[in-house]
């Protein structure tokens, strides 16, 4: 066994970020203008590579790789996202996705009637679909913390702990756990999980992490974090093969978690748990270490990933500073040719003062409004648009029709979405994007927007 890790041949200095990084190391078409890395994910040529030559080995002698190799190179892998997280080895795992990893921690959990689970208004729509999901097989109850962007971290504190505060005196329930993200999905906000994280540690809630577009996209800590269950997909900003997703449970968690979904050879009845195994490998490490037969070898990537951040990207550290630098700056330039503005806080005297923009999405409000939407008292009324409102109930088909013109006329792809009685525009940086490549997107939009207001989407 050889660690497929990015050859020095390959990666012999750094490559400047922007086109050339573009360029020389990834597979986006020449016409496509990758401005969505948030949603999907991709991965650098030389880490297609060591995924091609993993899967020419399994191919090779199937049964040796199964058998033998597997354990050993995820266990490898392992070792390096640890590291990188700086958490014990013996606390990492991998699953498929963060989906995989929420409904791993979810549905391991015994819940008693009167238990509450406690979410937020702005959750991935996956998760939340889970957690009623629950409702039809367990006594849970839900409450939600309501909200709308812009808000301050702080506020958003304050929120849950009101919930926390009504559910138990007003109600007299149990809340059992609290999930919440590191960076939303939509709007495309940094969340301020580390004060909840401390909040439900005080309160004696089980924290459960949604870390979708954390890991590799701004630093964490997780031994010192100590958060009770925390996923991260490892496909969206690490630079692995999809599909890859660290799973952390510390060890004070880990009895919790008595099987994988789906259930596989790394089960242990109650009465045998508790003994290591082959490696000195605890019950939850060999849980997760063969979970049927699938093509793991996006987990066998991570060192190759790392390996090229590290070689090619100068660190993480500076992929961290050009990402969030390129995101933030190019949304003013969106927002500056439309005329509008970046989603803040309100009355900051600066950019470096806003907690939800510390991160490489961003958030642009387009020139088009609602009728019947929750309002944001901290944007513009919806009654400034220079275009005709909209109705709410039909913001889907708005959506719709211009990511559609995006794919089909202009040969690219972001996320627009409703959010406090406008249109938001979702852009993500990333270190293969210019600014120009927020101005060419930013004069797209303009035009689709004053389409919209036509009522070209309704022919």
């Amino acid at each position: 066994m050889g660690e497929y890790i990015v050859s020095r041949d390959q990666l012999k200095e750094p490559t400047p970020f922007g086109k050339a990084m573009l360029e020389r190391h990834f597979l986006i078409h020449p016409k496509y203008r990758p401005l969505n890395h948030g949603s999907f994910g991709t991965f650098p040529i030389e880490v297609r590579d060591a995924q091609r030559r993993l899967q020419d080995e399994q191919e090779s002698r199937p049964d040796v790789f199964f058998v033998r190799s597997h354990a050993e190179y995820v266990t490898q892998s392992r070792r390096y996202i640890a590291d990188f997280v700086k958490a014990p080895l013996d606390e990492c795992v991998f699953v498929k996705n963060a989906s995989t990893g929420i409904n791993t921690a979810l549905r391991n959990l015994d819940f008693k009637q009167g238990d509450v689970i406690v979410y937020f208004a702005t959750v991935y729509n996956a998760v939340e679909q889970t957690l009623v999901s629950l409702m039809e097989s367990t006594p849970v109850q839900l409450r939600k913390v309501e909200y709308t962007f812009p808000i301050a971290h702080d506020e958003i504190v304050d929120r849950f702990l009101r919930v926390v505060t009504s559910v138990r005196v007003e109600e007299g329930l149990n809340v059992r756990a609290a999930i919440f993200d590191t960076i939303v999905s939509m709007p495309g906000v940094r969340f301020p999980f580390e004060k909840l994280i401390t909040a439900c540690r005080k309160e004696s809630i089980y924290s459960i992490i949604d870390g979708a577009h954390g890991i590799g996209h701004i630093p964490l800590n997780l031994g010192e974090l100590s958060p009770d269950f925390f996923v991260s997909n490892c496909h969206k900003w690490l630079y692995t093969p999809r599909g890859c997703a660290l799973f952390y449970v510390p060890k004070r968690n880990q009895h919790l978690i008595r099987t994988s979904f789906p259930t596989s050879h790394g089960y242990t009845f109650p009465p045998d748990r508790g003994q290591l195994h082959d490696g000195n490998k605890t019950d939850f490490e060999i849980l997760f270490e063969f979970v049927a037969t699938t093509d793991d070898t996006p987990y066998m990537c991570v060192p190759a990933s790392l390996k090229f951040r590290e070689v090619v990207c100068g660190g993480d550290n500076a992929i961290y500073e050009y990402i969030q630098d390129v995101a933030q700056r190019g949304g003013d330039v969106v927002a500056s040719i439309l005329g509008t503005d970046v989603m803040q806080e309100p009355n900051l005297p600066s950019l470096s003062h806003s907690d939800i923009r510390k991160c490489a999405l961003v958030n642009v409000r387009m020139p088009l409004a609602f009728n019947g939407d929750t309002i944001n008292e901290h944007v513009p009324k919806p009654g400034t648009s220079p275009y005709k409102l909209l109705d709410i109930q039909r913001a889907g088909e708005v959506v719709a029709w211009m990511e559609s013109k995006l794919i089909t006329e202009y040969d690219t792809f972001a996320k627009f979405y409703p959010h406090g009685g406008w249109l938001w525009l979702r852009l993500s940086g990333q270190i293969y994007l210019e600014l120009e490549d927020f101005e060419w997107i930013a004069n797209i939009v303009d035009q689709l927007c004053a389409r919209v207001g036509k009522g070209e989407w309704l022919q």
